[in-house]
């Protein structure tokens, strides 16, 4: 008997049935457009990566899924390359995708996204309801003529209508997230006098007159999703009064499904986040049901069959998507089926590897699965060389190289000294709104089980029990040990490693100084200012709505208006600095996504960032520092603190090469051993699996390349870069 009866329960639309209430949510991953990076159809190509991402994810057995955002003209295209689709040429190569999904047999259905970014848009020729510019864009719009509206409802139905002769079963048409037809709905955007302004009758009329058209091109038995912005999150927002309008609209004029929008890009609450709650937005669907009688939609930060089956069950929705979790686990649904949800690989809602990469240009992929969107260049095959390996650390590399290792057929034996599996991850999963992490634990816990890894635990093994074991190969992940710096009273016990606050909990006093402003740096302000008997806003959608000023009644525009956010305070401590050696803005280079999360709620608890620091001393009086202005003006303060904690950078680790080397074995480095940095997660599982994909044919140093950007991949290729 199955576990999640309500997700796995088949979705009757009419003309067609579901195979269960699970939507896999669009994601722009940069596989939608053909042919070489950032230069389109100009010469052909091909989506042969993007049919076989989908395939992969339709052999997991998911219900429907939902392409990347496509433009249905050149204006509406999010970047100058980016993908349309406009031309019978085109409709044929994503026949392609459309083809890999239906030929798996297993029911998996597949919309097309048609997406017109407005204002968003990263091109000159963007253009609105009204020529405002967005706070997140580059450039001013043009206002669409009246004439040139109606020039875009009759793309719109073209797009759909091309979507249909690819073969894709439907298309989901983006009203949400503060795109164009959110720019037209909302008077945060929209100042027109004309027949698409000024009435709210009037700025719904483009999205209703598109589904009209769109209805009437590709006829009943084509699934229309429209994606409805419910929760705006700006103050000129829609008010719930008029999402009930539009939904009942949307309804009559033909759409199949509602899917719930929370929240525009350029708003300043985060939505999907790792610091969100679980399905902290499901609330927002649930004020929906009743109002219309055609499936309803909830989405954001349901990452695991028992939150999706709760959502349902408690009748908050009729569907759930999740987009994020299927980068992280293809066959997220087969698992659930099969009563194997501690075999799923979850999404820890990092954005590191996925969102971060869009944003930069970067084809999508998942920090906790590389796989994800490589499926091409990352073939998983047993091994026909059966090797004796050791992994020595069992940190995220180290775990991710094991277990796959094992399951490519080879003998492999995972030492750490410590007494659990995870390496750093064990401290950032205790940082408030980093709780998903023990997930990425769990998870892999459950692969040693099923790989067959030799566990060794609260072992430091030497190179001597390494060549005596009579190895093939040594892996070694030892991970990273805190950079050390030095300035007179540096050797205080009241200086401290973030080490000892993290993972060995010594007091810091109720004031502390934060040396480094990286990740680290920023987690453990995070860690020593949380209120300790209260639960982190992160796993209560009451308290994260009250901390970011949301009303979950809506009786406010845009669930905003007015409203004042409880701001978090600075706990047990009295005064916290975080100081930064560089003069630029501190946490510059956190990610590009969630840094200014990070910054807004060290800045709302009352932390002071401190950049253009150099450290003087510290002794009674507390820390001595020297501030450099950007324009080189320099001043002396000397901050009264109790402690210092030292977040100023990583060091490898890797003591065992030489000797494992002058033993004769073969030895390979991988990630904090292989190369610090900042704490990276991300590209320590990643080198990790490249280097399991082929440890029997390496000899020497894996070479090994984070992703490039689009753009610098073309500046390579013309001998620029």
């Amino acid at each position: 008997m199955s576990k999640f009866p309500h997700m796995l329960k088949p979705l009757d639309l009419g003309f067609t049935t579901l195979r269960n209430r699970v939507v896999m949510g669009s994601m722009h991953t940069g596989l939608e457009e053909p042919g070489l990076p950032l230069i389109g159809t100009l010469f052909g190509g091909s989506l042969n990566k993007m049919a076989v991402y989908f395939a992969e994810r339709a052999k997991g057995h998911v219900g429907l899924m939902v392409t990347g955002g496509i433009a249905p003209n050149h204006a509406g295209r999010v970047a100058p390359f980016a993908a349309d689709l406009t031309t019978t040429k085109q409709a044929k190569l994503h026949k392609e995708v459309t083809s890999a999904v239906h030929n798996v047999g297993s029911g998996s259905k597949i919309c097309m996204q048609i997406l017109h970014a407005g204002r968003y848009a990263y091109h000159p020729q963007l253009v609105s309801s009204s020529p405002t510019k967005a706070p997140i864009g580059s450039y001013t719009p043009k206002e669409l003529s009246s004439g040139e509206v109606r020039q875009t409802i009759a793309d719109f139905a073209q797009c759909a209508s091309l979507a249909r002769e690819a073969g894709y079963d439907g298309v989901e048409v983006m009203g949400s997230e503060g795109y164009l037809l959110n720019q037209f709905i909302a008077a945060h955007v929209n100042q027109r006098v004309d027949e698409w302004g000024g009435s709210y009758e009037n700025r719904i009329r483009l999205p209703l007159e598109i589904v009209r058209a769109i209805r009437e091109k590709v006829g009943k038995d084509f699934i229309i999703i429209f994606r409805l912005s419910m929760l705006d999150l700006v103050e000129k927002g829609s008010d719930w009064s008029e999402v009930v309008t539009l939904a009942k609209e949307l309804e009559k004029a033909g759409v199949t499904i509602i899917n719930t929008g929370i929240g525009w890009h350029e708003a300043r609450i985060p939505t999907i986040a790792t610091c969100v709650p679980r399905a902290a937005f499901s609330w927002v669907t649930q004020k929906l049901k009743g109002e219309v009688s055609i499936p309803l939609v909830t989405t954001n930060r349901i990452n695991m069959p028992s939150v999706a089956e709760q959502v349902l069950r408690d009748g908050h929705a009729d569907m759930v998507s999740m987009a994020r979790p299927f980068l992280a686990d293809p066959h997220f649904i087969r698992k659930a089926e099969e009563n194997k949800e501690d075999e799923i690989n979850t999404c820890i809602a990092c954005n590191q590897a996925c969102l971060d990469h869009t944003f930069r240009a970067i084809s999508a992929s998942c920090l906790v699965n590389p796989f994800a969107g490589r499926e091409t260049e990352y073939i998983k095959k047993p091994t026909d060389s059966i090797q004796k390996i050791a992994v020595v650390g069992a940190g995220p590399a180290g775990l991710a190289a094991a277990t796959l290792m094992a399951e490519r057929g080879h003998k492999v034996t995972l030492y750490d000294s410590a007494a659990r599996i995870g390496g750093q991850f064990n401290m950032a999963k205790i940082i408030p709104g980093k709780e998903e992490f023990e997930e990425t634990l769990r998870y892999f816990g459950r692969q040693i089980e099923l790989t067959g890894v030799e566990l060794v635990l609260n072992t430091r093994v030497s190179a001597k029990d390494l060549v005596a074991a009579k190895f093939d190969k040594v892996v070694l992940a030892t991970g990273v040990v805190p950079r050390k710096i030095a300035f007179p009273g540096s050797d205080s016990p009241k200086v401290l490693s973030y080490i000892d606050v993290l993972l060995h909990k010594k007091d810091v006093g109720a004031k502390v100084a934060i040396i480094g402003a990286g990740g680290i740096g920023f987690d453990v302000a995070e860690f020593i200012t949380h209120e300790a008997g209260h639960p982190s806003s992160s796993l209560s959608v009451e308290a994260f709505a009250k901390e970011w000023g949301i009303d979950t009644s809506i009786s406010v525009r845009g669930g905003v208006k007015g409203l004042t956010p409880v701001k978090p305070t600075l706990g047990a401590r009295k005064a916290v600095y975080l100081l930064q050696r560089k003069a630029t803005n501190v946490g510059k280079g956190l990610g590009k996504t969630t840094g200014w999360i990070h910054r807004t709620t060290l800045r709302n608890k009352g932390v002071a960032l401190m950049p253009g620091a150099s450290y003087d001393k510290f002794d009674e009086q507390g820390l001595h520092i020297t501030l450099t202005a950007k324009d080189g003006a320099k001043t002396k303060q000397v901050l009264d603190v109790d402690s210092v904690v030292i977040c100023a950078g990583q060091e490898p680790l890797r003591e065992l090469e030489a000797e494992i080397k002058a033993a004769g074995l073969a030895v390979h480095l991988i990630g904090g051993a292989d190369e610090a940095g900042e704490l990276d997660a991300k590209r320590a599982i990643d080198q990790a699996t490249l280097l399991a994909l082929k440890i029997e044919n390496v000899s020497g140093k894996l070479k090994y390349s984070a992703p490039s950007s689009m753009a610098n991949i073309m500046l390579g290729m013309m001998g620029k870069a």
